[in-house]
Parts: C-alpha cells; sequence; structure tokens
C-alpha cells in the first residue's frame, strides 16, 4: 500500500486553492451522485477555492455541466467543466489540421453520441471502409464485444485512417461493476495497426486548457483528485501538480495489494488518499 496520508476534502481546502476534480469515480458513478459528494463540492466552493471538473468526455463540457446540475450538484459548486472532448474540439479546429469540412467520420461512442463530429461539420458514416477519420468516444462494451469492435474498425486501420481517441478511459463504470471504456478500444485500434490520437487524461493538453482557464502561477496549489492511476494520477504527476487518489470508482472493489501493484507498475504515486470525495 503506497505510504500516503488518507485525508478528506476540508483538509484539502486548507492546503490548496484550486482543485481540478474528476466526474465518474469521484462525484458520481453511471447512476447518481456519491453520497456526500453533492454537498462536498458545494463546501469546497463556498470556502472560496476554484474548482475545475476535468472529465475524460467524448461530449462537451456545458453538456456534462447540465447533466451534473440535474442530479442535483448546484450549478454554483465549480467554475469550469473542462472534457477531453472539448480539448479534441479545439485541437482539431486549429489551422492546418488536415480534416476538411464534409470528411466522412466514424464516431465510436455511447448512445450514438456523433457531438464531436457535428461540431466540426463532418458527415457521419457507420461503416470503417467509408471513413476518413475514425473517433473513438465512448464505449458501448456491455452490449457490443471487443471483437465487434475489432471488425467494424478493421477496413479503417487498413486504409491508414486516422484515428482521435476523446475519451481515453481504459475502464468504465457500468451498473456497479467495471467495463472496457473508449480507451480499451482505441488501444485495439493500435494492436490492427491503426494509429490513434489521444486527447484527455493523462496526456498534457487537457492539463495546459486547465491551467490556463484558473490563471495559476504557483502549481504548487493546486491538486488534482481522481479515481484512476493511469489517468489522474499519472496525469498530474506528468503536469507537476499535487495528486489524491480516491477509492471510489475503478478501483471501489481492489484490494491494498492490488492497487499497489497498480501504482508500481504506472509508475506515478499519490500525495494523498481519500476514501470517499466527502468534505
Amino acid at each position: 500500500m503506497p505510504k500516503s496520508v488518507t485525508v478528506d476534502v476540508a483538509r484539502l481546502s486548507a492546503e490548496y486553492d484550486v482543485f481540478f476534480v474528476d466526474q465518474f469515480g469521484v462525484l458520481r458513478d453511471d447512476i447518481g451522485p456519491y453520497q456526500g459528494a453533492v454537498d462536498a463540492l458545494r463546501q469546497l466552493s463556498r470556502s472560496g477555492r476554484r474548482i475545475v471538473i476535468l472529465s475524460n468526455s467524448g461530449r462537451s463540457g456545458q453538456y456534462n455541466a447540465e447533466r451534473l446540475v440535474k442530479l442535483g450538484f448546484a450549478p454554483d459548486s465549480f467554475n469550469f467543466f473542462v472534457t477531453s472532448g472539448d480539448v479534441a474540439f479545439e485541437i482539431l479546429s486549429r489551422p492546418g489540421v488536415a480534416i476538411s469540412q464534409g470528411a466522412r467520420a466514424l464516431t465510436i461512442s455511447s448512445g450514438g453520441d456523433t457531438n464531436l463530429a457535428d461540431r466540426l461539420g463532418l458527415t457521419s458514416v457507420r461503416s470503417g471502409k467509408e471513413a476518413d477519420i475514425v473517433i473513438i468516444s465512448g464505449s458501448e462494451a456491455e452490449r457490443i464485444s471487443m471483437d465487434d469492435y475489432r471488425e467494424m474498425l478493421r477496413p479503417a486501420a487498413e486504409n491508414n485512417v486516422p484515428c482521435y481517441c476523446t475519451n481515453p478511459d481504459i475502464h468504465k463504470l457500468h451498473e456497479g461493476s467495471v467495463a472496457p471504456g473508449a480507451g480499451s478500444i482505441a488501444k485495439l485500434y493500435e494492436a490492427i495497426g491503426g494509429k490513434v490520437v489521444w486527447v484527455g487524461k493523462p496526456y498534457p493538453e487537457i492539463y495546459d486548457h486547465a491551467l490556463k482557464l484558473v490563471d495559476v502561477e504557483d502549481r504548487r496549489r493546486v491538486v488534482c483528485i481522481g479515481d484512476s492511476v493511469e489517468h489522474d494520477i499519472l496525469g498530474a504527476a506528468s503536469a507537476g501538480l499535487d495528486s489524491v487518489l480516491v477509492r471510489t470508482g475503478i478501483l471501489a472493489d481492489n484490494s491494498d495489494d492490488e492497487l499497489h501493484r497498480i501504482i508500481a507498475d504506472t509508475g506515478a504515486s499519490p500525495r494523498y488518499m481519500m476514501q470517499a470525495f466527502v468534505f
């Protein structure tokens, strides 16, 4: 078990000014808020701390913020909501990116979402054979097998179609258990010869985006809170930020020994541990 002090949100509020808080696995699961999370986020905001919800979600921050409010979180309990989908849109909208309006996009998502393709003015298609670009923003691996995803993507990989993974999460929460996430599907695309551009945690662009929003001078006053060692803890370390690992979410059923092994394999350790996001 890592030698990290176990803390609550109140303890952290006395030490940090800016909080980058993960959404899924920290504030909520795929059903609703975790017990105490709504109140903890509200109290943290009322203490004057600046809060950025930092989420590996292929959908926009606005969409996610509205969904969080519908679950009972106060709209004034966070300052910004930044998603990997927002950052991907920014990257793909830059001059010089070789993706023309009307290009054909195959989107792998949940619920048939094609938000990023729509925002970019791309034409959505359902076959890898037709695609000029692949966007992997979500997963329905609870009902679509990884073998089926492989065959769906194989023609695109064989045609060297570029792929953008706008949700690098390897695992996702589904009805109280863990299922393969969009990141697992993107790794599958790489395994069959495709090239993937990864956008989101643990990669730097999403942290750069969030840091610009809060305009912080001293990164020692920023802390990242998440439930994934591979994404939240590694991403924070790469950005030069402190981190807190929460034992809800995808690691809820892992033993201390298993967690120690994951941290050792990843090579990034949290400064603090937290049993749940409570004040």
